[in-house]
């Protein structure tokens, strides 16, 4: 027992005077790698914010690290959007949903905007709205709304504003998406 608590403490001294002489990249590399790879989801969608200090990217890694540490213990994993549903829902409500929640929400979209307006165009009407709640969580809903329509100009485009609402552990997440389909096509999808 006590040769182990010398060999601990050996160990300790050792690491303790590698830090002091290392520079300070070095000796948080780990944690500025770990933001480099918050930014890589950046481009994949679900990272959101602006740039910001050196301390407080530092700081924003330490918690994260812990953060994410306890939702993987928890079983609980970072949602990312699913590749099937990114013509249906944006980045910023499908990066808060869990892939069967992505579903839900991309197919309460399909049914808002698959109804037929009072002009007959086939245009879903405005006020068409689609409800659904979680099958996987017991605090997570959305809604999708038709908000508005375009008139079509001369590209042939049919296009509708969309409102998604969500509702993840009491907190709302609102977002609007443009949906624009081509004629002929029997379905909306998200346009830039």
């Amino acid at each position: 027992m006590l040769q182990r608590f010398k060999l601990a403490a050996a160990l300790l001294a050792a690491s303790s005077v590698i830090a002091v002489t290392l520079p300070a990249q070095a000796q948080l590399g780990g944690l500025l790698r770990g933001r480099r790879a918050a930014e890589a989801a950046t481009t994949e969608g679900c990272a959101s914010g602006s740039s910001s200090s050196v301390g407080s990217r530092i700081m924003g890694s330490l918690l994260g690290g812990a953060a994410n540490d306890a939702a993987s213990r928890a079983g609980i994993s970072a949602f990312v959007p699913v590749a099937e549903f990114t013509d249906q829902l944006s980045s910023e409500i499908a990066c808060k949903l869990d892939p069967q929640e992505q579903a839900q929400a991309a197919e309460a979209t399909l049914e808002a905007t698959r109804g037929t307006g009072e002009d007959g165009t086939g245009a879903p009407r405005v006020g068409a709205s689609s409800a659904w709640e979680s099958t996987t969580r017991d605090d997570v809903s959305g809604t999708s709304t038709v908000t508005a329509r375009e008139r079509s100009g001369g590209d042939g485009l049919e296009c509708i504003m969309v409102t998604d609402v969500i509702i993840v552990s009491g907190e709302e997440t609102r977002a609007e998406k443009r949906m624009c389909r081509r004629p002929g096509s029997v379905r909306y999808s998200i346009t830039a």
